[in-house]
C-alpha cells in the first residue's frame, strides 16, 4: 500500500487551511468549477519530485494576496511504514522537503512516493507539439527511476550552454568537448530511461484485463536515428557541429525525440482517433503505468485524475472505478458533482469543496 493517511494544506492556492484524514481508499472530490478541487490534487502531486502536475513555480502556488509562502504536511503509508513528509516554500523561494524531520532532496522523496496523473491539459497530447509528449514520457520514466529528473536537468543545462556557443558562432573545439561529454552521458541515460519505461508499460498493457484500449507506443526521432550508446551520441554531436552552427542550436539528441502512439485494436494513429478514443488511450496508459509500478515496487502509486469522469459515459466510468479499486491505488479524482462518482458507492471517501470570498473549504461526507 502507498497512500496518504493525512494531509494538511496551508496557504496553498485557494486554500488557507485544510486538514484531511484519509484511510487509503480512493478519494472522490466534488464541487463547483473554481471551488479549489484541482488545487488539492496539485498539493498531492507535490509529494513526488518536480514542479507538480501544473508545472508551476513555487511562487505561483502561494495563496494570494497574502503571498506568505505555503506548506504541505502529510503522513505517507509506504507498505505499512509511516513517513512524515513536509514540503514548503517561504515567500516564493525554492521548494524544500523534509522527511521524518530530516532535510531531504526530491530524489529521496521520489524513492518513497510515486505519483502519476492525468489532467485536462493532457487531452490534446496526441495532436499538439512533441514537447508535451516528451514531458509525458519523461514523467512516466521518472515514476520508475527518480534519478531520471537529474539526468534531464544536467542535459538541459549543458545543451543551453552549447546552444549559446553555437549562436555566438564559436568554432574552437575546446569549448565544446566538456559540454558534449556531459550531454552524451546524460542524454544516453534519458534515452534508455524512456525506452525502459515504454517496455514496462507495454508489458503491463499485455497482462491487464481492462475495458480501456491498448496503445502501441514507439520512440521516434524528428530525423535520423537516436544514437544508442554514450560514445555514439558524443560522436554524433561532434559530427553535427557544422550543421548546428548554421542552425544556431543542437539538432541531435533526446530533445529531438517524439512519442508515437497507435490505437492498437484499430491500427489507427492516436492523433487521428476521436476525442473520446484519445482520452480512453490516456486513461489506459496511466493505469498501465500504475500497474507496472505496482509490479516493480510492490505497491501501486497514488493516481491523480482531474475531471476524468466528465469525459466518460456511465459504463466507462464504472469500469474505471472497478479497475482503480482492483489495483488497490489511492486515486484522487475530481468532478463537479457526487453523481459522477455514484458507481464507487462505499469504496471511496467523498470530499465536498466549496468556495466563499476567495477561500476554499473542504467538507468530508
Amino acid at each position: 500500500m502507498l497512500a496518504l493517511t493525512s494531509l494538511t494544506i496551508s496557504h496553498f492556492r485557494s486554500h488557507k487551511v485544510a486538514r484531511l484524514s484519509l484511510d487509503g481508499r480512493p478519494v472522490a472530490i466534488h464541487g463547483a468549477n473554481g471551488a479549489g478541487k484541482t488545487n488539492i490534487l496539485e498539493a498531492v502531486s507535490l509529494f513526488s519530485p518536480g514542479r507538480g502536475m501544473r508545472r508551476s513555480s513555487a511562487a505561483e502556488m502561494t495563496r494570494r494576496p497574502e503571498a506568505l509562502g505555503w506548506k504541505l504536511q502529510g503522513v505517507l503509508d509506504v507498505q505499512g511504514q509511516c513517513h512524515e513528509i513536509e514540503t514548503w516554500s517561504d515567500g516564493g523561494g525554492a521548494r524544500q522537503v523534509r522527511i521524518n524531520d530530516k532535510t531531504a532532496n526530491q530524489v529521496a522523496l521520489g524513492q518513497l512516493s510515486r505519483v502519476v496523473w492525468l489532467v485536462p491539459s493532457m487531452d490534446r497530447l496526441w495532436i499538439e507539439g512533441a514537447d508535451g509528449r516528451r514531458r509525458f514520457l519523461d514523467r512516466m520514466a521518472l515514476s520508475f527511476d527518480p534519478g531520471h529528473a537529474e539526468a534531464s536537468l544536467l542535459y538541459e543545462k549543458a545543451m543551453r550552454e552549447r546552444n549559446k556557443l553555437l549562436k555566438e558562432q564559436i568554432r574552437d573545439d575546446h569549448w565544446y568537448v566538456a559540454l558534449e561529454r556531459q550531454m552524451a552521458e546524460a542524454g544516453t541515460r534519458i534515452h534508455q530511461g524512456r525506452l525502459s519505461a515504454l517496455e514496462l508499460v507495454r508489458q503491463a498493457q499485455e497482462q491487464a484485463q481492462t475495458a480501456f484500449p491498448s496503445a502501441d507506443l514507439e520512440l521516434v526521432q524528428t530525423e535520423g536515428a537516436m544514437p544508442e550508446t554514450e560514445n555514439d551520441l558524443r560522436e554524433a554531436l561532434i559530427e553535427s557541429r557544422f550543421r548546428d552552427l548554421a542552425a544556431g542550436r543542437t539538432l541531435v539528441g533526446p530533445h529531438r525525440s517524439d512519442l508515437y502512439g497507435v490505437f492498437a485494436a484499430k491500427g489507427v494513429p492516436a492523433k487521428d482517433c476521436s476525442t473520446g478514443e484519445q482520452k480512453a488511450l490516456l486513461v489506459s496508459l496511466i493505469l498501465s503505468n500504475a500497474r507496472a509500478l505496482a509490479a516493480q515496487t510492490g505497491a501501486p502509486p497514488i493516481v491523480l485524475l482531474d475531471e476524468v469522469a466528465a469525459h466518460l459515459d456511465a459504463g466507462r466510468r464504472a469500469a474505471l472505478y472497478d479497475e482503480i479499486c482492483a489495483l488497490g491505488t489511492q486515486a484522487w479524482m475530481t468532478g463537479t458533482g457526487p453523481e459522477l462518482f455514484a458507481e464507487l458507492e462505499t469504496r471511496a471517501q467523498f470530499l465536498d469543496v466549496t468556495e466563499h470570498d476567495g477561500v476554499s473549504e473542504v467538507h468530508a461526507r
